[in-house]
């Protein structure tokens, strides 16, 4: 999606979700020392890193900015070609870029090859899945996905029985001081919830606020 493009902790929740799902989840993310990834405090984690740690996928940091090279200059092809190419196809709105990311991340999967490998993006992958050399494991089908993969905060309840909700002040079914969950969705949507994702329980739903629709001016 376009939204994706933005550097924010949603959007990297809302981009690493929708991949694990389409491809699998991996042991390992190679990173850099963004603050997104990484915290100074020992056996501690940003909030993306603690979705990861969720699901059993760790972090490997890249020792020196030299070290992910390659995959800077990948981004950076795609920075430059992607604003061209939308003014090429008079694309302006949201919906129609990402159907056009859609296309062009096929065609670039399927039919440009690597010039150092000689082989496509896709042609790798199959060969690796069929000399079983893929660690991916399937997204698993967790009750706890949509709400570990949001943007989430501690807030408790009002005196009045009430929280601050979607821009709204709803009232909930829990008793004034009381500790819940505030998630907001990549899509936009809000959900508050009992109490934080733990793998020996599972989520107890207070409240959920779809986004509104966008206006059409």
């Amino acid at each position: 999606m376009l939204y994706q493009l933005r550097r924010t902790t949603l959007a990297h929740l809302d981009f690493l979700s929708r991949a694990f799902v389409a491809g699998g989840l991996p042991l390992a993310l190679y990173v850099d020392y963004h603050s997104f990834f990484f915290t100074s405090q020992p056996d501690a984690f940003t909030q993306l890193g603690a979705a990861l740690h969720f699901y059993e996928v760790s972090l490997r940091f890249a020792p020196t900015p030299q070290a992910k090279g390659k995959i800077e200059r990948l981004h950076d092809f795609w920075q430059k070609r992607l604003p061209a190419l939308f003014a090429a196809e008079q694309v302006s709105a949201l919906p129609a870029a990402n159907a056009l990311l859609d296309e062009v991340r096929h065609h670039h999967n399927v039919h440009e090859k690597h010039r150092e490998v000689g082989s496509t993006p896709q042609a790798a992958w199959e060969l690796a899945r069929r000399e079983k050399r893929s660690v991916l494991r399937p997204a698993p089908r967790c009750p706890w996905w949509p709400y570990v993969w949001s943007q989430r905060s501690a807030t408790r309840v009002e005196p009045d029985g009430r929280i601050a909700f979607g821009g709204q002040r709803l009232r909930i079914d829990k008793p004034p001081g009381a500790k819940v969950i505030r998630c907001l969705h990549p899509n936009g949507d809000h959900s508050i919830l009992a109490a934080p994702p733990t793998k020996q329980s599972r989520p107890v739903l207070l409240l959920h606020s779809p986004a509104p629709a966008p206006v059409l001016l």
